[in-house]
């Protein structure tokens, strides 16, 4: 049954982040560093339990290091080698392949993107639903 499973939530952050004028790049690690600390809380603001991945892409991936960040914990980080979209089609392609049943979300407003998740049964939601979550 479906209600029975771990969600996974696909965070692209450079979308997120980028969705807000707020200085993000001046410091693009900083930025992320915010987005990953806020990211830490929203398991528990949502009403099933839930898997946050969140796809660092580009300058915005020195926001983590080899070591463990206890702000961070509980959130899977994913330095995209390349294209962070790429990164985040092998994410959602890989939970589907694991488990077909499986609820996923990429919080995205990019529409090229979206695509390619939805294409491999995901759902898509934009920033503002997030930003919502854990901003307050």
């Amino acid at each position: 049954m479906v209600d029975d499973k771990i969600a996974l939530v696909v965070v692209d952050a450079a979308n997120v982040v980028g969705s807000r004028p707020d200085g993000w790049w001046r410091d693009r690690a900083g930025a992320a560093r915010q987005l990953l600390a806020k990211l830490g809380t929203l398991e528990q603001r949502l009403d099933r339990p839930t898997e946050v991945v969140v796809v660092l892409e580009g300058a915005a991936k020195a926001a983590v290091t080899g070591e463990t960040n206890p702000e961070f914990e509980g959130l899977h980080v994913v330095s995209a080698v390349g294209s962070g979209d790429d990164a985040i089609v092998d994410v959602v392609a890989a939970a589907a392949e694991e488990d077909g049943d499986r609820p996923i979300t990429v919080v995205t407003a990019d529409r090229e993107l979206r695509d390619r998740v939805e294409a491999l049964g995901a759902t898509t939601i934009g920033p503002r639903w997030l930003l919502d979550r854990i901003n307050t």
